[in-house]
C-alpha cells in the first residue's frame, strides 16, 4: 500500500513538473497565432498576423541575418579550434593537459556578463572595438566549450587500436585521422556544434555589450522592442526559434542519434 502511494506521489510529482516546463512555452506558442495587437490566453481567434510583422519589420530582420551569421561563424571557428585541442588533451594524463583544458572549459562556469565585459575591454584595448569581429570572437569564447567537451568525450571513448591498425597498415597519420579519427569523433562535433549554434543564436549578455547598427542580434533587438511595444510579435519570434531548435535536433537525430549524442555529452 505505501508503496503504491509512493509511486502515486512520484508520478504526480512528473506530471506537474513537466507542466511546469512545458505550459509556458505552450502558452507563448499558442499566443504568437493571436489575432488580437496584445498577448492574452486563450487567444480570441487564430492568425498569421505576427509572423508577418517580422517580414514588414527591417530591425527583426537585419539582426536575423546578423544573429545567423555570427552564429554558424562561431560555431565554424569553435570546430577549428575545438576539434584538434580535444584530440591533444583528451587522451593525455599530463597536468598541463589538465590544467589546458579546464582552462578551455572556464567560459561554462563564468557568468556572461563579465566575459562580456572583459571581452569588450581586451577587444577595445587592442583595436578590435565594437564590430562584427569583436562579437564573432566574443562567441566563439563562448561556442568552444561545447564543442571541446563533446568531442573529447567521444574521443576518450574510442580505443586506439583501430588508430594502431591502421598505421600499421601504412596510413600517414592525416589519412588515419581522416579515414578512423574522424568517422569515430563526428557525433562529437555534431552535437557540438548543434549546441554552439544554439547557444550563438540565442546570446544575449554577450551581444548586448557589442551591440552597434551593425552588429545588433536578434536578442538585443527583441530586448530593445519590448523596451517600447509588448505585442504579440515577440512571440512569433520564439515560436520561430523554437522551431529552429527542434528542426536542428530532428536533422541532427536522423543523421547521428539523439542517444549517441546525450552519451558523447
Amino acid at each position: 500500500m505505501q508503496a503504491r502511494f509512493g509511486r502515486f506521489l512520484l508520478g504526480g510529482f512528473v506530471v506537474l513538473f513537466f507542466a511546469f516546463l512545458i505550459l509556458p512555452i505552450a502558452i507563448v506558442v499558442v499566443g504568437s497565432f493571436t489575432q488580437a495587437s496584445f498577448i492574452t490566453f486563450p487567444i480570441p481567434g487564430w492568425s498569421l498576423r505576427w509572423f508577418q510583422r517580422i517580414l514588414d519589420y527591417p530591425p527583426y530582420l537585419a539582426s536575423i541575418r546578423v544573429s545567423l551569421a555570427v552564429a554558424v561563424g562561431a560555431t565554424i571557428l569553435s570546430c577549428l579550434i575545438g576539434v584538434p585541442a580535444a584530440l591533444a588533451l583528451a587522451r593525455s594524463s599530463s597536468a598541463l593537459a589538465g590544467a589546458t583544458m579546464v582552462y578551455l572549459l572556464s567560459p561554462l562556469s563564468m557568468p556572461m556578463i563579465v566575459i562580456g565585459f572583459s571581452a569588450l575591454f581586451f577587444l577595445s584595448r587592442i583595436g578590435v572595438g565594437v564590430s562584427f569581429t569583436a562579437l564573432l570572437i566574443a562567441h566563439t569564447v563562448v561556442c568552444l566549450p561545447y564543442v571541446l567537451r563533446t568531442v573529447a568525450a567521444t574521443y576518450r571513448g574510442t580505443g586506439r587500436s583501430l588508430e594502431e591498425a591502421a598505421a600499421l597498415l601504412g596510413a600517414n597519420p592525416l589519412q588515419v585521422f581522416w579515414h578512423v579519427v574522424l568517422p569515430l569523433i563526428r557525433p562529437g562535433i555534431a552535437a557540438g556544434s548543434l549546441f554552439s549554434f544554439l547557444v550563438s543564436f540565442d546570446n544575449l549578455p554577450i551581444s548586448y555589450f557589442f551591440g552597434s547598427p551593425e552588429t545588433l542580434t536578434l536578442p538585443v533587438v527583441m530586448l530593445s522592442y519590448m523596451e517600447h511595444q509588448f505585442d504579440p510579435s515577440i512571440a512569433a519570434l520564439s515560436t520561430l526559434q523554437l522551431a529552429l531548435a527542434v528542426i536542428g535536433l530532428v536533422v541532427v537525430d536522423r543523421l547521428y542519434g539523439i542517444e549517441r549524442m546525450t552519451v558523447a555529452a
